[in-house]
C-alpha cells in the first residue's frame, strides 16, 4: 500500500510538472533563448571590440613609421585606411592627431585642419576632442579665419581644457579688434591656471600685463568674489 501512495503522489507530481511545463515550458525556454543569446552577443562584441582595437594598434604603428620618416602620402593613405575601417578607435583618433602635426610641418595645411576636424567631430575621447579642437583653432588663427577659430572654441571643454580655450579666444578677439572681450577671456585663461601651469600662466600675464591689466588684482579680486 505504501508503495502504491508514493506511486500516486509521483504521478500527481508528474501531471502537475506537465500542467506547468504545458503552460509555461515556451515561454521559459524562450527567455533562456533570449538570455544565452544575449550572453553570445556580448562576449561576440567584446572579441570584435579587442580585435578592432589590435588591427587599429597595428595601423597605428604604420602612422608611427610613416610620420618619423615625414612621408606625407603614406601618412595621408594610413588615416584614411584607419578613419574607413576603425572610426571609432581610440587609435584612429591619436593617429589624427599626430598625422595633422605631421602635414602641418610639411606645409599641408588644409589637410592637417581636416585631421583635426575629424577628430574634434568623431572621437569617443574628450580630451582628444579637445586636443583637436585648440589644435585646429590655432591654425584658423594663423589663417586669420577668426570667425572659423571662435566657431572651434565655443564648445565645450572640460576643465583641465578650459584655460587653454580662453587664452585662444583672447587671440583671437584681440585680432579682432576687441580688446575688452580679449581681456575678460585672458583673465578666465589666467585665474584658471593651476600652479602645475606656472610657465603658461606667466605668458597669460604678460598678455594682460602688455593691455594695461594687472594680472594678480584680476586673479585677488576673483578670489574675493568667491
Amino acid at each position: 500500500m505504501a508503495t502504491q501512495h508514493l506511486d500516486l503522489e509521483e504521478q500527481e507530481q508528474l501531471a502537475q510538472l506537465k500542467h506547468f511545463w504545458n503552460r509555461w515550458g515556451n515561454l521559459i525556454t524562450w527567455a533562456l533563448i533570449a538570455v544565452l543569446g544575449a550572453f553570445a552577443a556580448w562576449n561576440g562584441w567584446n572579441f570584435w571590440q579587442q580585435r578592432q582595437a589590435v588591427q587599429a594598434a597595428a595601423l597605428y604603428d604604420q602612422m608611427e613609421a610613416a610620420t618619423q620618416a615625414g612621408d606625407v602620402e603614406r601618412t595621408t593613405r594610413v588615416l584614411a585606411d584607419m578613419q574607413a575601417s576603425y572610426p571609432g578607435a581610440e587609435y584612429t583618433a591619436q593617429a589624427a592627431l599626430l598625422a595633422a602635426k605631421t602635414l602641418v610641418e610639411k606645409e599641408k595645411t588644409a589637410e592637417a585642419k581636416a585631421a583635426l576636424a575629424w577628430v574634434a567631430e568623431k572621437a569617443a575621447d574628450s580630451g582628444l576632442q579637445a586636443t583637436a579642437r585648440l589644435r585646429l583653432a590655432s591654425l584658423l588663427y594663423a589663417d586669420k579665419a577668426y570667425d572659423e577659430a571662435l566657431q572651434q572654441l565655443s564648445a565645450s571643454f572640460a576643465p583641465p581644457f578650459a584655460p587653454l580655450a580662453a587664452d585662444r579666444r583672447g587671440d583671437v578677439l584681440l585680432a579682432q579688434g576687441k580688446k575688452d572681450l580679449a581681456i575678460a577671456e585672458y583673465g578666465k585663461a589666467y585665474q584658471g591656471l593651476s600652479q602645475e601651469r606656472a610657465e603658461y600662466r606667466r605668458l597669460v600675464g604678460i598678455k594682460l600685463t602688455a593691455l594695461g591689466i594687472d594680472p594678480e588684482a584680476g586673479a585677488a579680486k576673483s578670489g574675493e568674489a568667491k
